[in-house]
Formats: structure tokens, C-alpha cells, sequence
């Protein structure tokens, strides 16, 4: 850290009896009172550099009684005592040490008592603005710790340049530091044997700068931060990593019961802080990472955000929530007596992202092919290209929707155990995903599990209604086996998932294996007739067709035709089916197990 001395005569002051005077053979003359603190001194020294203090003495004709003396009241100095004794020992000549620690007061106070050029030749006022702009604005140490210490006297600092000084300096070193970091990242990729050192240096520092800001508060942080964005030299990228780093440090872990036992005024001081980190996220998409964005989220919840801020917060979540996880979607619900997380706002977030990622048309339309045509205003080459490119962002829009479907059931699993969470609103949430996006319902079967669980109290009707939207063609084996002896779910499921299990079990094994007679019973009642001719059951589901090839062409869906009869559930004979179905269908699988051994 740079250092400036001013002076040469040593130090004279002294403290006696609660008044701050100076060896001298000269009698002092003049009394001035700062704030608490009295200082007994000369007016000549004193009178010749600072200019207020000569006006101030004229125009009060207020003596003291004990000393006879004129005194000098300055109730609102700037930097208070220490910085007015600087000032005192500047016009005695006594050794002064200026730094980034004290510049900001020292200059506050030259500028009060107009100790400028005007009054004498080399005063305070011009030494400390030299020091200021060849050394503190230089120096990338100095410029943070002099910007720090501006909070003390922010209207002072504001109206003598020095806060819009520092930023500047501190926004263009960040940029010259990028670009020239840039620069060198391109000299090292024409030697290749020098290209991996330097690569590997300037990304450990391509982000040095974020830790040294995050010592700044909200209000000067967010002034250096817009001066480092309008540059426009700093990858948005670092920007956002950079806000990252920042909030870690200042927000704490918000939660409910954090939020309830801290006061008023430190609540409203998190949610300015919050929305002003916000504020300077920026718009590329690609730029700030889903996680950071969820975290934001779950901290608006919380510190009761503006609604324009959480709006457009999902907004950015949406767009890229491919890249959530389960546990990012659990933003608490600040809501007394209500659901444990906010499933609303994760709602709206998936039907934001389904319209959002609606896939582009697969070919290029008619219309735009006659103008084509007509007008000849592109080439053939020009069109081909923007097909690929539409068939291209149609496979990275289903391949989004894949790994939301995946992550919107985990989700389910975690919310599931919540006893208030609402039928209807599980149900929503399972729906909105599409059909084509779960290649398999395990994860979606388990959530189901888990929500039957927590609600015992559910009817006969509600467990149905919440089972129809499992597809008990898409679970594995190992589903299979729990969901047909898992007594929560309704007769007709377990049915069903047994139906399905056996049918593929047979013709794994290549062979027609006939069903129990109760099963065979229970389909005729409805008219269903499982081994019609009707083509093949294929064991493989694929994700990319219309129609899955699990289902029986021509035949209605078991899934909505199988009884709703409360008397069938209630049959004991009935309940018991299942087990007799799972140990023929294990007594299958042993079969083509040995037969698969043998023909090894």
C-alpha cells in the first residue's frame, strides 16, 4: 500500500487536561472545539492556509472567559478530530503520513476549511489530489480500501470526485486485465508447447478481481459493478461468477427460520442487497447458471421480493431449467399453514418452459417456399441450411424435455411427503409433463408411492384418480414387483402392471403363456381379450413415437377399462391374485433363465 509524508518538523502536539495543545516558546491564541475535542492553538500558522477558520475569526467576537481567547466551534468537521488534526499539523509543518486509509478524511477536511491554491501556493488540498491521481488511482489496493473508507462521508466524497474516481479506475483495470489477459491466451496458441501454461494461468485469474469487490457494500458494489458492465470488454460470464461470489459472502443461507429471528431492519437490508444483485445479473442466458438462479429465487421467497422480481426470476429459470435438480426446486413457502415449498411458482416455471420449448416445424413451410420460388431472393443452400438448423433445435428441445421429465419426478418425490400438499396439485405437476418425455415411470411410480404413503386417508376414488396417471407399461421389472404388493394402490393397478409384466415375461420368452383363470375372468367381464390377434407386444418403448409400442393396436387401454367395482378390491379372493400372479411370473423368468443357461 502506498504511503505520502508531508512535513519535516517532528511532532509537537500534546494532551493535557482534556485539551490537545503544541510545544511551542509562543503563546497559543486561538481555541477551536471539534465535536468533544479542544485544541489549543496558533492563528497565524493556522489563518494563513485554511481559509474558513480566517472568516470564522473575524466574524465571531466570542471570547473565552478563562483564556481570553476567541473560540472556534466546528460541531459538523468532516472526519472529526483526527482528520482536523492532520489539517493542524499540515500548517505547523509537522510529519504527516497520507494512505488509502486516510486520504478520503483528510480530503474531506482540506476541502471544509478551503485549504486550496487560492489561499497559498502548494496547500493540503493540491498535495492530496496529486497523491490521489498518481498513486491511489493506480494502485488496484489502494483504489478498493480508498473507496471503502468513502462510506464514512458519501456526500463529501461523491461531490469531490473521489468515489466516481475510484470506480473507474477499478472498472478499467478489470477490463485492461481481461483484455490483456486475452491478448496473451492468443500469443501462447501460436507456440503450442507454451499454450497450455499460459491458458491454464490466465483462467486461475480471469476472475481475480471478484473477491477484492466483494469487501464493498451493496451500494458501491453496485456502482462498480454497472461501470465494469457498460465497458463491455468483461465476459458476462465472469460477471455472473462474480455476483455469485458476492451474494455467497453477504447473503447468509436464508431460510424461514433464519428469517424469524432476525429484525426488521436486517430483512428489508437483505432484500435491497438481493434485488440489487438482481439488477446487475446479465440477460444472456447462457451466462448465469440455473442453480444461481434457483438460489436467488428461494431468497425472494423468503425475504418477501418484489413480485416483478420473482416473475423474472422463473422467467430465467424457464428458460433454462433443463439444468435445475430436484433439490433446487424446493423454494420454501413462506405462506403460514400451507405446503412446505412453493409449488406454485415451480409450476408456472414448467408450463413456462414447455411453451418456451416448443419445438420448431420439422420442414420448411409452403408459404415460404413459394416466395422462394417467386423471388429467388436466396439460394437453395440458404434454405437447406435453415432446416437443418430447425430439425437441429427441435432435437436439443426434446432432449431438454427428456431430462426435465426426470427431474420434475424426483421432484414429486421430494414434495410427496408433504400431508398438505394438495391432490390436485401433485396431479398438475405429473401432467404437465408431456407424455413422450418419460421413457420409463419408475421414478414417477415412486413419487406416487411415497404421496399414498403420507395421505392414508385418501378414498377409494382419489387413489384411482391419482393412479391414472402411471403408465404401467413403462415400469421395470423391479416396479413391478413392489407395485403388486403394494397394498395402497387400488386392485384394478395391480392388475394391470401384473397383465403387462406377464405379457412381456412371455414373450421374452418366446412362447404364449396363458393367464391365471381370475384374470381371465375379471378381462371377459369387461369384454377384453388380451391374446387377440393384433400384432406383437414389442419389449422395447420408444420415446420418439406417436403411438408406444407397448400398447395392443385396436384394443381400448387396460388402464381405463379395467373395474372401478368397490366390490373387487374387496374380494378377498381378488386381493389375493397378485401374489398367485407374482410367483407365476417369477416361476416364467426362472424358466427362461435355465433355458437361456442351457442353450449356452
Amino acid at each position: 500500500m502506498k504511503f505520502m509524508k508531508l512535513g519535516s518538523r517532528p511532532d509537537t502536539f500534546f494532551t493535557s487536561e482534556a485539551i490537545t495543545s503544541v510545544a511551542s516558546e509562543v503563546s497559543c491564541d486561538l481555541i477551536i472545539q471539534v465535536n468533544d475535542s479542544k485544541y489549543l492553538l496558533h492563528k497565524f500558522p493556522l489563518l494563513s492556509k485554511c481559509l474558513r477558520l480566517k472568516g470564522l475569526c473575524h466574524e465571531s467576537p466570542d471570547h473565552s472567559s478563562d483564556h481570553d481567547k476567541p473560540m472556534v466551534q466546528l460541531p459538523d468537521f468532516p472526519g472529526g478530530a483526527e482528520a482536523f488534526e492532520l489539517c493542524a499539523k499540515f500548517c505547523y509543518s509537522i510529519t504527516i503520513t497520507l494512505s488509502a486509509q486516510n486520504i478520503v478524511a483528510a480530503r474531506c477536511a482540506a476541502e471544509y476549511l478551503h485549504m486550496s491554491e487560492d489561499v497559498e501556493k502548494g496547500n493540503l488540498i493540491y498535495k492530496l489530489e496529486v497523491f490521489f491521481n498518481s498513486c491511489i488511482l493506480r494502485g488496484w489496493r489502494d483504489c478498493i480500501v480508498t473507496l471503502q473508507t468513502t462510506r464514512k462521508h458519501p456526500l463529501w466524497s461523491y461531490d469531490l470526485g473521489i468515489t466516481s474516481g475510484c470506480i473507474d479506475s477499478i472498472a478499467s483495470k478489470v477490463s485492461l486485465s481481461h483484455s490483456q489477459s486475452r491478448r496473451a491466451q492468443d500469443y501462447a496458441s501460436c507456440s503450442r508447447t507454451e499454450s497450455l501454461r499460459h491458458s491454464s494461468k490466465f483462467s486461475s485469474k480471469s476472475n481475480w478481481w471478484a473477491d477484492d469487490l466483494a469487501e464493498l457494500g451493496i451500494d458501491l458494489y453496485w456502482r462498480a459493478m454497472i461501470a465494469v458492465k457498460s465497458d463491455r470488454r468483461v465476459p458476462s460470464k465472469l460477471i455472473a461468477d462474480a455476483l455469485k461470489i458476492y451474494a455467497s459472502r453477504w447473503l447468509p443461507n436464508i431460510s424461514p427460520a433464519h428469517k424469524s429471528g432476525e429484525g426488521q431492519n436486517k430483512e428489508v437490508k437483505h432484500r435491497v442487497l438481493l434485488e440489487s444483485i438482481i439488477s446487475l445479473l446479465p440477460s444472456e442466458k447462457e451466462a448465469v447458471s440455473c442453480g444461481f438462479l434457483l438460489k436467488l429465487l428461494k431468497a425472494s421467497s423468503i425475504l418477501n421480493a418484489s413480485p416483478s422480481t420473482k416473475t423474472e426470476l422463473a422467467r430465467r429459470v424457464a428458460l433454462q431449467l433443463q439444468e435445475a435438480s430436484a433439490n433446487d426446486l424446493l423454494i420454501p413457502n413462506p405462506l403460514a399453514n400451507s405446503t412446505i415449498y412453493d409449488v406454485d411458482t415451480v409450476m408456472s416455471i414448467l408450463e413456462q418452459f414447455m411453451v418456451q420449448g416448443q419445438s420448431p416445424p420439422i420442414s420448411p413451410p409452403r408459404s415460404k417456399l413459394r416466395v422462394e420460388r417467386r423471388r429467388r431472393s436466396r439460394s437453395t443452400e440458404n434454405i437447406d441450411a435453415e432446416f437443418h438448423e430447425s430439425r437441429r433445435s427441435s432435437s436439443v428441445s426434446h432432449s431438454f424435455k427428456l431430462k426435465v421429465a426426470r427431474i420434475m419426478d424426483k421432484y414429486l418425490q421430494e414434495i410427496a411427503g408433504d400431508v398438505n400438499l394438495p391432490l390436485s396439485k401433485f396431479i398438475a405437476v405429473a401432467e404437465a409433463v408431456p407424455d413422450f418425455a418419460r421413457s420409463d415411470h419408475d421414478d414417477l411410480y415412486r413419487a406416487i408411492d411415497i404421496y399414498l404413503k403420507a395421505h392414508q386417508n385418501l378414498n377409494k376414488t382419489e387413489r384411482k384418480r391419482l393412479c391414472r396417471i402411471l403408465d404401467c407399461k413403462k415400469l421395470s421389472m423391479e416396479s413391478c414387483i413392489h407395485a403388486a404388493q403394494n397394498e395402497m394402490l387400488p386392485l384394478r393397478v395391480v392388475v394391470q402392471v401384473l397383465f403387462f409384466e406377464q405379457a412381456r415375461a412371455a414373450m421374452s420368452c418366446g412362447k404364449m403363456v396363458d393367464l391365471p383363470a381370475n384374470i381371465k375372468a375379471l378381462l371377459a367381464t369387461h369384454g377384453l381379450d388380451p391374446w387377440r390377434p393384433s400384432g406383437l407386444l414389442s419389449t422395447t418403448a420408444s420415446v420418439h413415437a406417436a403411438e408406444d409400442q407397448w400398447s395392443v393396436p385396436k384394443m381400448p387401454t387396460l388402464r381405463m377399462k379395467l373395474s372401478e367395482d368397490n366390490d373387487a378390491e374387496e374380494d378377498p379372493t381378488m386381493r389375493n391374485l397378485p401374489k398367485r400372479m407374482l410367483s407365476r411370473l417369477w416361476s416364467i423368468n426362472r424358466t427362461e433363465l435355465s433355458t437361456r443357461r442351457a442353450d449356452k
